[in-house]
């Protein structure tokens, strides 16, 4: 499930650290020199500068990259304060969540150079860094087959990434988020389950931790339980699931991938028994439904890839949900952006100006960005 938006994220909503960027603080260097020598030359040429990359992708990071186009353009006056830059731009974009080709045009920018010459570097880090997470994330989702799909790569990265990542992920697909940071541009919260640490906290007692966090929880919150614990999977689901009978939302299966789980020992021979793999799956499942918890979802995770999930689908594993880590972050492509100017306007109309090879490629699909 793609959710391409057609309406932009209010830039006040980004947190964005508007005054270090429009003193250069994020740029690269060459950037705010470039700035500096067009301001003591006094000079102003208009110009179009197109945004690119490589290859087949979701688009992401562009009401980011709008958003500091919209606050943080311009220049300081003689007095140093500091004169806004947005009225004098025209800028055309895509969506986030839209699919993008190799080299096709995702944004333009038109308009005094030194406007925003300082912002290049902070634009297409946005890009680059969203449009990974979710490219990733949408083929994650594809792969699931309209299976839900939690976020759960927070512990994985720096904090600060939170927020637009998480976004990242949402707009491409993704039902759940591990963090409020994750959620918070859409407005929801972050989800998550019993943890390990809960667990050994009370002494290692699965039932008793799961108990506490039905007790003390917010009741509209999902109770879902990590059962491998004791490398024992089917007795501590079961064992979990009588205790809590219908307010037991689901168990996650988070075996270790070198360790075999006690149920599928006695199994072992054809396959490869170690972490969570279909046969523990299926064991989990045939024991919840031989006691009546069928309406016990099973949540997977643990090394999770998009590779992974199809291959459990394929299986027909009966996996109702999988949790994926770092696996937003990884994928074979590139998805590094490029800003080109493609033509110059000094006063005597527009005209063909770019480095070879890099010519300007209008694209219809741009809308006009107020």
């Amino acid at each position: 499930m793609l959710r391409t938006r057609r309406r932009r994220l209010d830039p006040a909503i980004l947190n964005l650290p508007v005054e270090k960027m429009r003193e250069g603080y994020y740029s690269d260097t060459y950037f705010n020199r470039a700035r500096e020598i067009l301001e003591a030359d006094g000079y102003h040429p208009r110009v179009r500068m197109q945004v690119f990359q490589r290859n087949n992708a979701i688009l992401c990071g562009i009401d980011e990259a709008i958003a500091i186009l919209k606050l943080c353009s311009g220049r300081h006056d003689a007095g140093g304060a500091w004169q806004d830059g947005w009225s004098a731009l025209a800028v055309h974009a895509l969506y986030d969540g839209d699919p993008i080709a190799p080299f096709e045009t995702v944004l333009t920018i038109e308009g005094d150079y030194a406007l925003f010459a300082h912002l290049e570097t902070e634009y297409l880090g946005v890009l680059a860094r969203r449009t990974r997470i979710a490219t990733n994330a949408r083929a994650i989702v594809d792969a699931a087959g309209g299976k839900e799909v939690l976020f759960f790569p927070a512990r994985f990265d720096h904090h600060l990434v939170q927020t637009g990542d998480g976004y990242a992920a949402y707009i491409s697909g993704a039902l759940g988020v591990s963090t409020d940071a994750n959620a918070e541009w859409w407005g929801s919260r972050g989800m998550g389950t019993v943890p390990h640490a809960l667990i050994a906290a009370y002494g290692g007692d699965t039932v008793l931790a799961t108990r506490k966090f039905a007790q003390y929880i917010d009741p509209s919150v999902n109770v879902i339980s990590l059962v491998d614990f004791e490398n024992d999977c089917v007795a501590t689901a079961l064992a979990v699931a009588r205790a809590l009978g219908a307010r037991l939302w689901g168990v996650r299966l988070d075996t270790s991938a070198t360790l075999v789980d006690a149920s599928v020992i006695p199994q072992m021979g054809t396959f490869v028994p170690t972490g969570v793999n279909a046969q523990l799956v299926q064991n989990v499942r045939s024991a919840l439904d031989a006691e009546g918890f069928g309406h016990v979802r099973i949540v997977v995770s643990g090394g999770f890839d998009a590779e992974r999930i199809r291959n459990f689908e394929a299986a027909r594993v009966p996996a109702d949900a999988y949790a994926v880590g770092s696996a937003f972050f990884k994928g074979a492509g590139s998805f590094d952006f490029t800003a080109d100017i493609v033509a110059i306007d000094r006063g005597e109309g527009w005209r063909e100006c770019h480095k070879v090879g890099r010519p300007e490629r209008p694209n219809p699909r741009l809308a006009v960005v107020e």
